[in-house]
Order: structure tokens, then sequence, then C-alpha cells
């Protein structure tokens, strides 16, 4: 059955899921301003899911796994949700939850360098064990008639798309989005996007139908257009260059880098409105990598931030912005 993903423009571009940043507030601020083409949701933790949802039957209201996977319907389509798990019923358990919360696709992670993700066998330690990785999918395919992508890494401690790559291949995920550093390299040196090549050379050998999405270092929608027309990549996906540029999505690629301060802080201020209304509430301190993102670049904002990072409320933060500009 034809999904969203036959659908998409090429290059298509989306925004990379990122726990406690890409959360609904963020997104719908992003939305807003100009979608991307597909939106991750944060990962979530599908034993977790299980544990809390149906073991200790706590609310919806009260999970906050439950509230990592809220989104938007009138602005956040299509919109893929993402899971981890080293456990295939518990891949089918959580497939299932987010067809019923009708997401448009579910995606695996498989290279999530946390430990705590690894040490339950999950996240990158699935690029040890392709047999498993294999498995995972296989659930997710059966359990839902939602389409299966993976979010996976370039090779563990080293590169390894020959040994990696085509297992994921035969298991016919829809979409393969790589993170063009190893699990060793962390976010610490340059993504590899020379290597984007090998892969496109890859699955064009080995099952020429899944799309192959490209991540790792894009800061605008030029530099990803030009990065795929390189590399053959279907789709570009974009995390940190969404930092303080929710415009980065819009039609106009550079709108963003032209905001007034004044439009930049205005956002962050509406962006922490729409914090405090998530439920079961984030502390709000989660929300200050959003102010030294938004509140840079300017005379003053070394001062301004320092002042805002003070800050306990959406009102708080109006405050001293209203008094900064007396």
């Amino acid at each position: 059955m034809e999904s969203f993903w036959q659908k998409l423009p090429k290059p298509f571009f989306a925004s990379a899921p990122m726990k406690d940043v890409t959360d609904a507030a963020f997104r719908a601020l992003v939305a807003r301003r100009g979608a991307p083409n597909v939106t991750w949701a944060e990962f979530v933790s599908a034993d977790g899911l299980y544990h809390t949802r149906e073991l200790q039957r706590l609310p919806d209201a009260e999970n906050p796994l439950m509230r990592d996977l809220a989104f938007d319907p009138s602005l956040e389509r299509p919109i893929v949700a993402q899971l981890f798990s080293s456990r295939p019923d518990m891949i089918a358990y959580a497939t299932k939850l987010v067809a019923e919360l009708d997401f448009d696709g579910v995606d695996l992670n498989m290279g999530c360098p946390d430990r705590s993700v690894e040490k339950q066998g999950a996240g990158a330690a699935l690029m040890k064990d392709p047999g498993l990785a294999v498995e995972l999918i296989k659930a997710a395919k059966e359990a839902s008639p939602l389409p299966v992508s993976v979010k996976t890494r370039i090779g563990y401690n080293k590169e390894s798309l020959e040994e990696w790559l085509p297992p994921l291949l035969e298991a016919e995920p829809v979409a393969i989005t790589l993170h063009l550093r190893t699990r060793k390299d962390l976010s610490l040196v340059p993504a590899k996007w020379e290597l984007m090549n090998k892969a496109v050379a890859i699955r064009d050998r080995v099952n020429p139908s899944v799309l192959l999405i490209g991540n790792g270092d894009v800061a605008s929608v030029e530099e990803g257009k030009q990065l795929a027309l390189e590399t053959g990549a279907d789709g570009i996906m974009i995390g940190r260059g969404m930092f303080g540029n929710p415009w980065l999505f819009s039609a106009n690629a550079n709108y963003g880098l032209t905001m007034s301060v004044d439009e930049k802080l205005a956002a962050l201020v509406e962006l922490a409105h729409d914090f405090e209304k998530l439920s079961p509430p984030k502390h709000f301190d989660l929300l200050k990598k959003h102010v030294k993102a938004f509140v840079t670049g300017f005379p003053g904002a070394a001062d301004l931030r320092a002042k805002l990072m003070e800050s306990q409320s959406a009102a708080d933060l109006e405050r001293v912005l209203a008094e900064a500009k007396r």
C-alpha cells in the first residue's frame, strides 16, 4: 500500500527527533513558520510505554511517555513516531499504539549512543546485532499498516556500511536515515557526508526501493539540497540547525537568518508559553537550551541571556524581556 513516503518531493526535508528538544511545543513553533516535509516526534521507549501504560495503568494525562507522543494533526502531517527497544514484542506493542494514536509512520532508533539505551541492547547497540535489528523491523511491520523506517549510524567503532546496511535494506523498511558518524564519533567530529555516496551505491545494489536520508551538520535547506545533489540522498534530516531558527524549513530558506531580534525573541516567548501547556509538565529548565539558541548574535545578548536563564516560568521570561526594552 502506498504511503506518504512515495508522495514526497526529492529531495525532501525532515526534522530530527531530539529528546527534550523536539517536543510538541517546539514542533508547533516550527510548523507555524513552515513545516518540514516530514516531522519526527521525540524518541520514546517502547518498553517504557508498555510498563507505564499497561502494567502501572498510569492515566495518559499523567504519563510523560504519552506526552512525548502528543501532536497537533492540524500542523504536523505527516508525522513519524520514533521508538527504541531490543525486544520485538515491545516494538510490536508500541507500533500498534502509535498507529492507534494516528501517526503516519513509525521509526526504529538504531543509533542512539546514550549508555542507558545501549544497556538495554537498543539504540546504537543494535549495530552489533544485525539479526536482532532485522527482527525488530519485521515485528514493527507485522504489528500495523504503518510504514516502518529506521534511523541509524554508519557503524559502531568504525564505518561498517558494507556489513551493517545490507541486512537492514533486505528487511525492507520504507526509509533509512543515516547519521553520518559512527557511535564512537558521537557528535565530536564532522559528519562524513562523503560516505553517503557509498551508502546510496549499496542501497541501489541491494534494495533500490528503500529511501535514504542523510543526517549530520546540515545548517540550511540550501546546503541540504546541494548535499542531496552531490550524494544521491533522497532526503535530508536536520536537527541542530533548527535551534534558534524555527523558520528553517520555510519557503525562503534564508528567512530565519534575516529575522529581527524582536521577532526572534517573540518566537522564544511563544515557545515558552506553549512549553508550559505540555501535560504532564516538563521542568522549565529544559526550555533554557532554547534561550541559549535564540538569544545570541546581537549586542547585549550575553547579558540578556544571563538574566533570562534565571527565569522559572514563561511569565518571568516575558517580564525580563519587557524590562530589557525599557
